[in-house]
């Protein structure tokens, strides 16, 4: 059955279209809100798509206002997807209590425990649903798709190409949460939406991954040095040294001087845009 999706603006940005978009969520139960820049193209192409995937307290918004990566994507015939980082407006109590913890962190997990999983099943929505509604309404190849994101979007992009490496050609992240299982806002996140099994938690940590799953091409990771969240929220090290034990190919690279915000991803756009370019040619 087609989906309907709701046009909430449009705009005209280097000779392609941003737009803003809603549609209901069977996933999560819920409106979903997400971006998608289409580059200028020819009639009747279909295009390489790139998923980003936000992070904490960030909406579909952010990426496509603040990341500056319309200019380059016209130039390589990339679209661009960025969906909300989590269904809002749920109801649930507490669920806009915690800055780090339910609307605006959802994680991308599929929450097992109530109330959480009435609607918070990001895991299913970016990996399944919000594909299947980006091939019915934009002119996408479904067969050339990478994923990145930022942050707790990192995380999500991490995981979800490590479990699902034959529908992703490439990957990468900007300052990820690399081993949520092993630091505060995973250990506060992971058991209010999975419960205590800790076999559970390790489904949604790279670190864990990376050793049953090898993605077949390299993983371009950013971090700049001076990320307030880095030694206790992210530690890049953990995921080096996982990488190397697992012989997966990765490109870690560490900036001196650039923080966890968007002035820093900015800066390096470019260099992830055409990683995945290149893998989706």
């Amino acid at each position: 059955m087609p989906s309907d999706i709701e046009t909430r603006a449009q705009h005209h940005c280097f000779s392609g279209r941003q737009g803003f978009y809603s549609h209901q969520s069977k996933a999560c139960n819920a409106p979903m809100a997400f971006s998608v820049f289409v580059p200028p193209h020819s009639a009747g192409a279909r295009l390489p798509v790139l998923y980003y995937l936000s992070g904490l307290t960030c909406n579909e918004e952010v990426f496509a206002i603040k990341a500056g990566a319309q200019r380059l994507a016209a130039e390589l015939g990339l679209v661009l997807v960025a969906p909300d980082s989590s269904p809002r407006d749920t109801g649930i109590r507490g669920a806009t209590d915690d800055w780090d913890f339910g609307e605006g962190a959802g994680f991308y997990v599929d929450a097992t425990r109530k109330p959480w999983s009435d609607h918070f099943r990001m895991y299913s929505y970016v990996t399944q649903e919000l594909p299947g509604v980006i091939a019915e309404h934009f002119p996408v190849d479904p067969t050339r798709a990478g994923i990145f994101g930022h942050s707790m979007g990192g995380h999500g992009a991490l995981t979800i190409a490590l479990k699902n490496a034959t529908t992703y050609r490439s990957v990468s992240a900007f300052a990820p949460i690399v081993a949520p299982t092993q630091v505060p806002w995973g250990r506060k996140a992971l058991p209010r939406f999975l419960g205590d099994d800790a076999d559970a938690w390790r489904r949604y940590d790279a670190c864990e991954l990376v050793a049953q799953h090898r993605f077949d091409g390299t993983i371009l990771v950013d971090q700049g040095l001076a990320d307030q969240f880095m030694a206790e929220q992210l530690q890049p090290e953990r995921f080096e040294q996982a990488c190397a034990e697992a012989g997966q190919s990765l490109e870690l690279r560490r900036h001196h001087g650039y923080d966890h915000g968007y002035f820093f991803i900015q800066t390096f756009i470019e260099d992830h845009l055409r990683h995945h370019a290149a893998a989706l040619a």
